[in-house]
């Protein structure tokens, strides 16, 4: 059902009757999978809809121009396109709805995202990249707001990094940089931050970018008078238009319902970016929303009759039929004719696609309706057990959770039997779990052979003629083995080209492997995480820096909602293995104090927090992940710069093992837990405690995310019986997530005969100063104060009170 993208100069009126029919086809399919979906919501057997009603002629135009090797970074109204480019069908559209779980089905994200969020697979069922220049592709959607548009950013870059960085291999990934990325957004939703910053940097970098505006005058019920200045987002960035003399874009304007002159602008718009490598913005105008926004709400609310009756008139399918007549390429008794075929197809997809995702529940239901049934048998409570049974039975359209929880209420009234039965049932529950909760959870991280628990530790070694550096020149020279080893390696940030960052961990790289390996980028912290996913996403190993780690705050919401689920939100068939390198702890003052980790390990889950104490860990860590396929963010030591540490021999081929703890001192009376920068001040406390008989044993965390895959630490409580952990972060913060895995995941409160405790820092900013700091966070007096006084509870005659 899929558009012809192949646009001939000269072709039969046959053959364009036969194109302009197919086209109009895929919209009316379209606008009834939209009219019937609303219907299956409205019914309960969908819990949400949001369609691409109103949007179908634009779309169809856009997917002509739309290449093999392009990517879509798109939001929930592209559902004509997805169909123009044959990647979505009427069952799969359904199957979205129903949130089916086969990935066969339902191949946008196996029921993890709701319908209207779609995207193609570019890895095989193994996580291997497929040939992206051979097929087209969408990155996969984000609900977010405007959260598309970074990632856009990176999908467009990647083709100029392919077309002037030699020594890349680009056989799965682009021809001489050819592709165009795409984008789309509501016209609302242009007023987001994330809009501007991303127009902004890709008309400074001059990419291959072409963003589709679609306009209906509306944001949910808010009228754009409300939401863009002169009510035009094309007339407001007119300073954005190219010159002769300057660069910039190139900016159309087209109406949404005018099937021609879209075709027409689309294919000019392909042709710049393709070609000239220069960005579009196309604002696709009077269009409308037929639907309203949701099926959470009716448009009538708040539109008007003037304006419902010109939706009526100028709906672009409306609009479509009438050029189609007034053109003599079909009678109306033709498209009546198709239109009523269409609606018998879509029918039938929907009940195709209903049936497919009910059948298997209901197999399980007559599963565990037999069990019950026996179990009710042998059973003195058996009364009730039937009477759960009947509850389930009683259900025409169950859903799992209906099934699991049926099943698990039946074990309480067995409590105190032993059956062969109970047992039957006991095993059919723990398998059933074993099945289904993969469903809902897996590949929140990798698990490719890639990925980032595959790749063994390897340790540095030194030589006769290693040398004491600074800590920077350590990551300096391992990044130049880094950039030497892969090709496809890049780093880019503020500050990070032309003066190699702000510490010098660059130096003199750029001049080495080119301003485009090396880049220097604007202040602009959400856009440079995004040109990391979208390259990341095209197979290039892109390393985005983030000044300091108070500025991950602004990338926060792409990292979290983006680039943390790309894993799981496509169940594997995408992946953006970035890795994000910022710095911090220590430092003086409130903007520039660094420790807001407990925040950031609640929200990125799915990427690799890894907290390396110095230098020469840091740069193992980045050895390990470009071996891997996974994201990652790595916080250096903000304070340990110019720290001295002997260069290894083998530079760049050393590697931190990831999730795994280090034992920097041995002890046997309490374990201390730390990461960073505050492990130096934990070593001070520990040395000056053993001068008073407490001997400490002194963990490094090294990695938050993943924690302690082998348990050393609840080994070394095991030990010591005792357990504090120092963080710099606020109260509640990473030290209760440590405290919360010692606890709950190692089970260490077995071997505790000491209440366990956290230190850490004031619940304010940390003043600016060293006074500031002192009193701020943890000291070495801290430290040592709270050591010594579970010790003098344990035995209050040999360490009395200190004060």
């Amino acid at each position: 059902m899929k558009t012809n993208p192949d646009i001939k100069t000269e072709i039969t009126f046959e053959d364009f009757k036969a194109e302009v029919l197919n086209d109009y086809r895929l919209a009316v399919t379209s606008r009834e999978c939209s009219l019937l979906g609303r219907r299956e919501v409205l019914t309960g057997k969908a819990k949400f809809g949001i369609f691409g009603g109103g949007k179908e002629i634009p779309q169809i135009a856009w997917a002509k121009a739309f290449a093999n090797g392009d990517f879509r970074s798109g939001y929930y109204r592209d559902q004509t396109f997805m169909m123009a480019i044959g990647e979505l069908t009427v069952e799969q559209f359904f199957a979205g709805l129903y949130a089916n779980t086969d990935l066969e089905q339902e191949p946008m994200s196996a029921g993890r995202q709701m319908g209207g969020h779609f995207t193609t697979h570019s890895l095989d069922e193994h996580g291997n990249w497929k040939n992206l220049t051979q097929q087209k592709n969408s990155s996969s959607d984000i609900s977010p707001t405007a959260g598309q548009m970074p990632r856009l950013l990176g999908l467009a870059q990647a083709s100029k990094i392919y077309r002037n960085v030699e020594g890349i291999d680009t056989t799965k990934f682009s021809v001489d940089g050819n592709e165009v990325a795409w984008g789309t957004i509501g016209n609302a939703s242009t007023s987001e931050g994330l809009f501007f910053e991303t127009i902004n940097a890709a008309g400074v970098l001059q990419v291959p970018m072409v963003v589709s505006v679609w306009d209906d005058d509306y944001g949910i019920s808010v009228h754009a008078k409300h939401q863009t200045t002169k009510e035009n987002i094309s007339e407001i960035l007119k300073g954005f238009q190219r010159t002769k003399d300057e660069d910039g874009y190139e900016i159309f304007r087209v109406k949404g319902w005018n099937y021609p002159e879209l075709i027409d602008v689309y294919q000019r718009a392909a042709q710049i970016a393709r070609n000239e490598h220069v960005p579009v913005l196309i604002h696709v105008q009077e269009l409308t929303q037929p639907q309203g926004h949701s099926t959470s709400g009716s448009h009538e609310r708040y539109k008007d009759n003037e304006r419902l009756t010109w939706e009526a008139e100028y709906d672009c399918n409306a609009q479509m039929r009438s050029w189609i007549l007034s053109n003599n390429i079909a009678t109306d008794e033709e498209l009546t004719a198709l239109e009523r075929d269409i609606k018998k197809t879509v029918r039938n997809g929907k009940k195709t696609a209903w049936t497919n995702f009910l059948k298997p529940i209901l197999d399980e239901r007559s599963e565990v309706v037999s069990l019950l049934d026996h179990l009710a048998t042998s059973s003195p409570n058996g009364v009730f057990i039937n009477k759960l049974k009947e509850e389930l039975s009683a259900i025409d359209e169950p859903l799992r959770r209906d099934i699991l929880s049926i099943a698990r209420k039946a074990l309480r009234y067995v409590l105190t039997e032993a059956s062969s039965e109970k047992t039957r049932l006991q095993n059919w529950i723990n398998g059933y779990l074993n099945k289904v909760q993969p469903m809902y959870s897996s590949h929140l991280h990798s698990e490719s052979d890639q990925n980032v628990l595959n790749q063994s530790g390897v340790e540095p070694t030194y030589n006769s003629e290693s040398k004491v550096v600074d800590g920077r020149i350590v990551l300096r020279e391992n990044f130049d083995a880094i950039f030497k080893k892969y090709p496809e390696a890049l780093i880019f940030g503020e500050d990070s080209g032309y003066i190699g960052d702000v510490n010098q961990g660059l130096e003199g790289l750029q001049e080495k492997h080119g301003e485009l390996r090396i880049a220097d980028t604007g202040i602009r912290e959400a856009t440079i995480v995004g040109q990391g996913i979208g390259m990341a996403m095209r197979g290039l190993r892109p390393i985005a820096e983030i000044q300091y780690l108070d500025y991950l705050m602004y990338a926060l919401q792409i990292m979290s909602d983006d680039l943390a689920t790309v894993q799981y939100r496509t169940k594997g068939r995408q992946k953006a293995p970035l890795i994000v390198r910022t710095r911090g702890h220590r430092l003086e003052g409130i903007w520039h104090s660094g420790s807001q980790m407990g925040g950031i390990l609640n929200l990125i889950r799915g990427i690799n927090v890894l907290v390396p104490r110095n230098m020469t860990k840091a740069a193992g860590f980045y050895n390990t992940l470009m071996e891997s396929d996974e994201p990652a963010l790595i916080v250096e030591c903000l304070n340990g710069y110019r720290l001295k540490e002997k260069l290894p021999s083998n530079i760049g081929e050393f590697k931190t093992p990831v999730g795994v703890v280090e034992t920097l001192k041995e002890g046997d009376d309490i374990t201390l837990v730390s990461y960073g920068s505050t492990l130096r001040l934990v070593m001070q406390a520990a040395r000056e405690l053993q001068e008073v008989g407490i001997d400490a044993e002194v963990i490094d965390v090294q990695s938050l995310l993943p924690f302690d895959l082998n348990h050393d630490i609840v080994k070394s409580i095991a030990k010591t019986n005792r357990v504090l952990i120092i963080d710099e972060d606020v109260e509640g913060g990473a030290s209760a997530y440590i405290l919360n895995e010692v606890l709950n995941n190692q089970n260490a409160f077995q071997y505790l005969d000491s209440q366990p405790k956290t230190l850490a820092a004031k619940p304010h900013r940390p003043a600016y100063g060293t006074d500031g700091d002192y009193f701020s966070k943890p000291s070495a007096e801290d430290i040592f104060e709270a050591v010594y006084a579970i010790m003098h509870e344990l035995s209050p005659n040999n360490f009395p009170a200190l004060r």
